[in-house]
């Protein structure tokens, strides 16, 4: 049944994408506003209890449901699930600033996609040359791709088959949400998060992706230049080992990247972006912001120089892997109906 609905979640979100500020959206926003002023005493303690709330509540709320639905019918927990996923999955939530970039680049007009980097990632994009844009696009849909599809795929997936239903896209994406919300609320005057609360969320965020991302990693090794991108993977534990002064989500991020240089053969790591404070940290938060001080920072991997074509390349590599996905997922289908 996961196989089936991951297929009707996609097809529907491909059709019909979810609007910028939806309800779903908004509600969320609410929930961990909330849980951060009514739970965040700047202890330890207390960032775990508003965390727990934030995120643990809306999971277990998703679990209850789909246990009560399948009481009823098996197929109203199968719409349940496409229903969660439909929200929680998909590439239209961000695949629209990659293509306008990448048409701007085909077109010569590189202003056009420094502007559209600009505003997609809220960063200072004016002097790039060239070849930073297209580094930069490549990392930011590289990421935004684990976040939205491959890390809510494996977290559901886990879950599912245990029995949990969509609570693993659930939890995926709450835990997301609630680390980079708190940080940008954390450059809000009077408004912000605690450092004690931003450094419970974005611990459990690393901890939540520690296993996506190495999923990740390893099928874009799969359906890449497998050699690679296996030794993209080992230069980079090497340079940043475990117990390393980099944090978790940093280094789960950063090992994505390197996969993804030597599935592609491209360089990419280097100097990060500087973000740009707006005077509305929510409108900033809503455009999917940089967060300067989680940035991944990595020393540049081998490659050639970034170029337009390695766009269709990385886009040719991230289908390759949903298909991938899709296919494992049909066959776990597969063996749970014949068993």
């Amino acid at each position: 049944m996961s196989f089936f609905a991951v297929l009707f979640a996609l097809i529907l979100e491909q059709a019909r994408p979810l609007a910028r500020g939806n309800w779903v959206h908004s509600g969320f926003l609410g929930w961990a506003r909330w849980a951060h002023r009514s739970l965040d005493a700047g202890k330890s303690h207390h960032g775990w209890i508003a965390w727990l709330f934030a995120v643990m509540i809306p999971t277990l709320l998703t679990l209850l449901v789909h246990w009560l639905l399948w009481q009823v019918n098996v197929l109203l927990a199968f719409a349940w699930s496409v229903a969660v996923l439909y929200v929680t999955l998909g590439f239209r939530q961000f695949s629209h600033y990659f293509t306008d970039i990448r048409d701007a680049l085909d077109d010569g007009d590189e202003d056009t996609a420094r502007e559209l980097l600009a505003q997609w990632r809220q960063v200072d994009a004016s002097e790039l040359p060239r070849s930073e844009i297209v580094r930069h696009v490549i990392e930011y849909s590289v990421l935004a791709a684990h976040r939205h599809v491959f890390g809510v795929l494996g977290w559901f997936s886990v879950l599912a088959a245990f029995g949990l239903g969509p609570a693993g896209a659930v939890l995926y994406r709450t835990s997301e949400f609630v680390a980079r919300y708190w940080t940008y609320k954390s450059r809000a005057p009077g408004e912000g998060a605690s450092p004690a609360l931003q450094q419970v969320a974005n611990s459990a965020w690393g901890i939540i992706d520690f296993m996506p991302s190495r999923v990740t990693s390893l099928g874009f090794a799969v359906v890449g230049s497998f050699e690679d991108a296996i030794d993209a993977w080992r230069n980079y534990t090497q340079r940043f080992p475990t117990g390393a002064a980099v944090a978790t989500a940093s280094r789960n991020d950063g090992l994505i990247l390197a996969a993804t240089s030597g599935a592609v053969n491209v360089r990419l790591g280097g100097e990060a972006l500087k973000a740009v404070l707006t005077p509305s940290v929510s409108q900033e938060f809503e455009a999917g912001g940089l967060d300067p001080d989680n940035a991944v920072i990595t020393a540049s991997t081998p490659g050639r120089e970034p170029e337009v074509a390695h766009l269709r390349s990385v886009v040719g590599l991230v289908w390759r892997s949903v298909v991938l996905w899709m296919v494992l997922l049909a066959l776990l289908t597969l063996a749970r109906l014949l068993g």
